[in-house]
């Protein structure tokens, strides 16, 4: 009985330490042998351009010498803005409806759909001349949003205001990947005008620096999947408890014999 009771423990403990096992080179991103700190490797970024869409935000600042025509347009803070909760840049800010247009005092409606925040920027810039000398117009897009799920440490949706923000970027802001991340399948969704598209993307490639889907764009979303070690810790956390189970069992067993 003794035996078996030992043989029961060999087998959880060799089950254990199969199961998480996760190899080295699954860890490291961006893997390649031309990386070397005398001779950097040089990579040419793409960087897509973002397209003004429906239901997103955007912040409208102008300056100029008349301080009443500002207040008008600026309806708040935009550093005060950024402090509080998106729910509050929601609500201040100037959202584009399904038409794709927003609604400025004294100028009306505008057509923003589909253009980039630089020629939304020049846009109301140009209608404003018809009413002020001077006006400086800055556009942002307060809607910046990216979701990050899967196998990282803090999972959730993050704002970015910076403007743009790499892969890295977005993962970085959900505290990493666990060790259990599947570097070498990360799925990213993203919204366009015709529908839903979805990408894999290796973290390990440094083909990756060089693609269109190294920068994120507003509404992305991430999912990391979970290596096949975590299902079997998981399994191993189950044979665990049968083999607990059976090891209660043989000394139980033993102890009626005696």
């Amino acid at each position: 009985m003794p035996s078996l009771r030992y043989s029961c423990r060999g087998l959880l403990g060799a089950a254990l330490l199969l199961s998480g096992c996760i190899e080295q080179r699954q860890l490291p991103y961006l893997q390649s042998t031309q990386y070397s700190a005398s001779r950097p490797v040089a990579v040419t970024n793409v960087h897509p351009v973002y397209q003004v869409q429906p239901n997103d935000v955007l912040s409208i600042r102008v300056q100029s010498v008349q301080a009443e025509f500002n207040d008008v347009f600026n309806t708040a803070d935009t550093r005060a803005m950024l402090n509080s909760d998106p729910g509050t840049m929601f609500l201040s800010g100037y959202s584009v409806t399904e038409e794709g247009e927003i609604t400025l005092p004294t100028v009306g409606r505008l057509k923003v759909g589909g253009l980039s925040v630089e020629k939304v920027e020049e846009l109301v810039q140009q209608r404003l001349g018809t009413f002020v000398r001077g006006a400086n117009v800055v556009v942002k897009l307060l809607s910046f949003k990216v979701t990050v799920l899967g196998e990282v440490r803090s999972p959730g949706r993050y704002y970015v205001y910076n403007g743009q923000a790499t892969v890295l970027e977005g993962l970085g802001m959900a505290g990493d990947l666990t060790e259990f991340g599947n570097r070498q399948h990360v799925k990213l969704v993203r919204q366009t005008p015709t529908g839903s598209e979805v990408v894999l993307l290796d973290l390990t490639d440094p083909a990756l620096l060089r693609s269109p889907y190294y920068y994120l764009l507003p509404n992305d979303a991430l999912y990391i999947e979970p290596l096949k070690a975590r299902t079997s810790r998981a399994n191993a956390n189950n044979l665990g408890i049968i083999f607990s189970g059976l090891s209660t069992v043989v000394l139980l067993l033993s102890f009626l014999r005696r």
